[in-house]
């Protein structure tokens, strides 16, 4: 029995209770009255489409991470890629690719910098963080730094659109945070479209059950064309 499959129901009415989004009038994601493609054949259609267009951004992102690569070797001391165990569908764990975009003792910083963090725990983000490096900061200004996770689509343990995978062990996690793991995670999702890295961990919760409550063939289109609006106005993470 997986780790999120042994908790309390998520039936009961104190945990629902946690999922209210308070809101004056309907969010965009909530408009969509006809449902284009759910159920089991969405999860199907959807693989099909996270398999086929990582391959073709693959192709496409080469010359770009190539020329990443190069800018992060000369800038600073260090492997190119960073990869990080993140916690995936039904709490499984598996190592994320991402450019690396801090110093190489940044995880050993971390602990001397907690107490300036901005974020509920276990999020941690400080205003200028010292441990990004300079060309770090253009990678991530610009989310060229989530590029290589196309590869963790191709493989099978990300899609396109769904929850942010954490970095921290679901073991840590509320028993209404487990909600978002009953779904793949996924390179961006409602949250980064609606508030990006400012929402605390409780919120993110909140709109990744309401994207699972309202998830769609549809709806995925539209937060992947939100998405390329945030990136290009530099809404970073």
């Amino acid at each position: 029995m997986t780790f999120y499959k042994s908790l309390v129901t998520l039936k009961d009415p104190q945990v629902l209770e946690q999922f209210k989004i308070i809101t004056k009038s309907k969010p965009w994601y909530e408009r969509n009255s006809i449902q284009i493609i759910s159920g089991e054949k969405y999860l199907r259609i959807k693989r099909a489409i996270d398999i086929v267009a990582s391959l073709f951004l693959i192709i496409l992102v080469l010359p770009v991470l190539l020329l990443c690569a190069i800018a992060i070797r000369i800038d600073s001391r260090g492997p190119i890629f960073f990869l990080q165990e993140r916690t995936g569908y039904a709490g499984q764990r598996f190592k994320m690719l991402k450019l690396r975009t801090m110093r190489e003792d940044a995880e050993l910083l971390k602990a001397k910098l907690m107490h300036l963090n901005t974020l509920q725990y276990p999020d941690f983000k400080i205003p200028d963080d010292p441990r990004i490096t300079t060309v770090g900061k253009f990678l991530r200004k610009t989310s060229l730094d989530e590029l290589p996770q196309i590869f963790n689509v191709l493989i099978g343990n990300m899609s396109l659109i769904g929850p942010r995978p954490t970095s921290f062990h679901p073991s840590t996690y509320k028993i209404w945070h487990t909600v978002r793991l009953e779904i793949k995670p996924g390179v961006t999702g409602l949250w980064q479209v609606t508030g990006r890295g400012d929402v605390e961990f409780d919120e993110r919760i909140r709109l990744d059950y309401a994207y699972m409550q309202n998830v769609s063939l549809g709806l995925d289109i539209r937060i992947l064309l939100r998405t390329f609006t945030s990136v290009l106005r530099r809404e970073g993470v």
